[in-house]
């Protein structure tokens, strides 16, 4: 299993979240306090309250975006917004003149826009996915929102009007989280109590806040729900450019790739996570090769189902012994940009990665332009088997012409 610190401190960097932030970035909004823009207002707008200089907010922009791409913390943050401060020679902003303050204010800003990026991008998988009922799950804080731990486990149809108003993050610091599900069995199985109800006043509104109990002023709304649409077609155009340049596109973000994976890979091993995952992409090397062979996919993604590190497969696999090895899984991006060898099936056209050390190494079996919606025919570059391989047997094939080497060796 992956660090559990590191599942708390960062489950960020996807796609659809990395785009929800970067579609604000083209909207930099001068404000003087932290609700002077309000609900959807902000996802297409990045905002620092009392931020009012252009140059200041575009420096705070990019260092928002550095942590959320290349998933640095808290504290690489905080040294950040020291420095863009010092720059721009901002004075007068809330926490400033104390440590404690310094960090209370820092904490916030990045805490803020991490967790509404994450959760616009949610929002836009769970449309993306086509679910018939969402759950809300609880964070588990230590002292939580007596509120939102209520409403912990409870399912209701995805078009229900509560998700419009109680899609989390509800208040500062928020770390509540929705998952979607097919059927009511999909949502008991993801955490969610059949027997529990929607609260008598769940939807009135407080005269206070303004909002339904439990939740934080100006919180009200799904963040990301305006953009949900664009966000899921940035993701997409993401992963479906031309294979070259899916490909040096790949590679120009594959640290962001390796850092999220891990976090992945628990997630889906404790049942988490149920959508298929961006592993790394076709190097640009083995897609002209391809090329060369008129075998050239239609893009460079490849992609993994949750099925293979949790479920009938990888069960078989672990009964039979030759399951990858559980470091092999947390650094697959990593293998996968850098394989020992990767062959060609002559029979199946699929492609073999050998990942690992040289002595037992992984397979991965790659089909390229995999179907994921036949009537749609949508394609993408999936792996479909992952264990460690006879390589006897593998060199056996290799020498009988049944398998062709494209880079790398087997010795």
């Amino acid at each position: 299993m992956a660090d559990p610190k590191l599942l708390a401190t960062f489950r960020k960097p996807f796609p659809e979240a990395l785009a929800a932030f970067r579609l604000r970035l083209g909207n930099l909004v001068p404000t003087r306090a932290w609700d002077d823009l309000r609900h959807s207002a902000h996802d297409r707008a990045f905002v620092v309250a009392g931020a009012l200089k252009a140059d200041l907010l575009a420096d705070l922009a990019a260092a928002i975006d550095k942590a959320i791409a290349e998933g640095t913390g808290l504290e690489e943050f905080r040294r950040d917004f020291r420095a863009i401060v010092a720059k721009h020679g901002w004075h007068g902003w809330t926490g400033e003149g104390s440590s404690r303050g310094v960090a209370w204010r820092t904490r916030v800003i990045w805490q803020t826009n991490m967790l509404t990026s994450l959760a616009a991008g949610r929002w836009a998988q769970l449309q993306e996915g086509g679910f018939s009922y969402f759950v809300y799950r609880h964070s588990g804080a230590a002292h939580p929102r007596l509120d939102h731990l209520s409403w912990d486990g409870l399912i209701l149809p995805a078009d229900h009007p509560f998700w419009q108003t109680h899609y989390p993050p509800n208040g500062w610091g928020c770390g509540c989280r929705v998952l979607g599900a097919h059927s009511r069995a999909g949502a008991e199985r993801v955490g969610g109590k059949p027997g529990k109800k929607l609260p008598e006043g769940w939807d009135r509104r407080e005269a206070k806040t303004g909002t339904p109990p439990g939740i934080g002023k100006g919180w009200d709304y799904p963040p990301g729900a305006s953009v949900a649409q664009t966000v899921s077609f940035a993701a997409r155009k993401l992963r479906k450019w031309p294979a070259l340049i899916g490909a040096q596109f790949g590679e120009g973000i594959a640290g962001i790739i390796e850092r999220a994976w891990p976090i992945w890979v628990a997630e889906t091993q404790a049942g988490i996570s149920h959508n298929p995952a961006l592993v790394g992409s076709l190097s640009s090397d083995l897609v002209r090769r391809l090329d060369e062979m008129s075998k050239a996919p239609a893009s460079a993604e490849i992609m993994l189902r949750p099925g293979l590190v949790r479920g009938p497969k990888a069960t078989r696999h672990e009964r039979k012994g030759d399951a990858l090895p559980e470091e092999l899984w947390l650094t697959l991006p990593r293998h996968l940009r850098d394989p020992q060898a990767v062959l060609l099936d002559r029979k199946t056209g699929n492609l073999l990665f050998y990942l690992g050390d040289g002595t037992r190494p992984g397979q991965i079996a790659v089909v390229l332009d995999y179907f994921t919606r036949k009537p749609s025919k949508d394609v993408t570059n999936m792996i479909v088997s992952a264990y460690v391989p006879n390589l006897e047997e593998v060199r056996r094939r290799l020498a009988s012409g049944k398998l062709e080497i494209l880079s790398g060796s087997l010795e």
